[in-house]
């Protein structure tokens, strides 16, 4: 048989690249949305769900964006896709906008509160149970990582592990009362905050910024708007008796060390994990250290089962 000839191997390369490719295309999970009851309120809650995963996966965004710009970003010739990513290690993944936020209108008060988002949570974590026949691993993102700690404590029953990632608070911190009410403010979102966040030289294309720039403030043109701030003073790392893996980035400026340590001793589950990401900041789930996020979290989750 005579040798490939350097065209020959490049043209079978470039076969392979594109099998793979289309059928990687083809195996992407198909984006579905449900709407949730919460005591009459309609959650979106987003789908992306294989055929018999390891297990299920909610995610829980933050203060500022919601679900789809953060979790299922779309940039062509990037991965980018949280929801991707997690789907790709074997799990199924749902993606909940909190009230305001995304396919998810506000209630009559207009506001948004911790007690009522936990809440909310919950009820969502319910329907899943029912649904998928077993607990769902809550990963939540920057101020969804509060909302979900909250949960845990007072829902455990629902929660299979909860993962904390670019938690922006101290446990040791105590919240004013906060009394605001009356009409919110609704003020506009912008081009500059939903940038702002990529704060490392490198670790995204400006490519990729772009495009969630444009998909941020698509599905949340308006800010959305919280009140009764106090009622995260509840938040307890000794009331956290479930499994819990706190997830840092190294450069992100609002995921303090000292904070992180002080939570993580008072965590009582011996089943706990404190990884941090080298590269990255705030938004790494999107940035250079990506894979290494989600390896990290799957493999948490699977240890839970060995």
């Amino acid at each position: 048989m005579k040798p490939f000839s350097p065209l020959h191997r490049l043209l079978l390369i470039s076969l392979l690249f594109f099998t793979l490719l289309q059928s990687s295309l083809a195996q992407a999970a198909e984006l579905i949305r449900h709407n949730v009851d919460a005591d009459g309120h309609p959650m979106a809650l987003w789908e992306k769900s294989i055929p018999d995963p390891i297990g299920h996966i909610l995610l829980h965004h933050g203060r500022t964006w919601s679900s789809l710009p953060d979790f299922d970003l779309q940039v062509p010739g990037e991965d980018l896709s949280l929801m991707d990513g997690f789907n790709a290690m074997g799990f199924s993944v749902w993606a909940l906008d909190a009230r305001g936020y995304g396919g998810t209108p506000r209630d009559s008060t207009g506001w948004n509160t911790p007690d009522r988002a936990a809440q909310d949570l919950a009820i969502v974590l319910d329907w899943l149970q029912e649904r998928n026949g077993q607990k769902t691993h809550v990963w939540g993102w920057s101020y969804g990582s509060m909302v979900a700690q909250l949960a845990a404590q007072r829902y455990p029953e629902v929660f299979r592990s909860v993962t904390l990632f670019g938690y922006p608070t101290d446990p040791d911190a105590v919240v004013a009362a906060d009394t605001t009410a009356g009409e919110p403010p609704r003020r506009a979102t912008t081009a500059e905050a939903a940038a702002s966040d990529f704060i490392v030289e490198g670790a995204i294309s400006q490519n990729a910024v772009d495009a969630f720039v444009a998909a941020a403030l698509a599905a949340d043109p308006v800010r959305s708007d919280w009140n009764q701030l106090h009622q995260w003073n509840a938040l307890d790392g000794a009331e956290l008796a479930i499994p819990v893996l706190l997830l840092q980035a190294e450069f992100d400026p609002l995921a303090n060390t000292d904070a992180h340590a002080r939570l993580f001793v008072k965590i009582p589950d011996a089943n706990k994990q404190w990884v941090v990401l080298a590269g990255g900041a705030h938004a790494a789930l999107l940035e250079t250290p990506r894979a290494r996020l989600i390896k990290a979290s799957t493999d948490f989750m699977k240890w839970l089962d060995l």
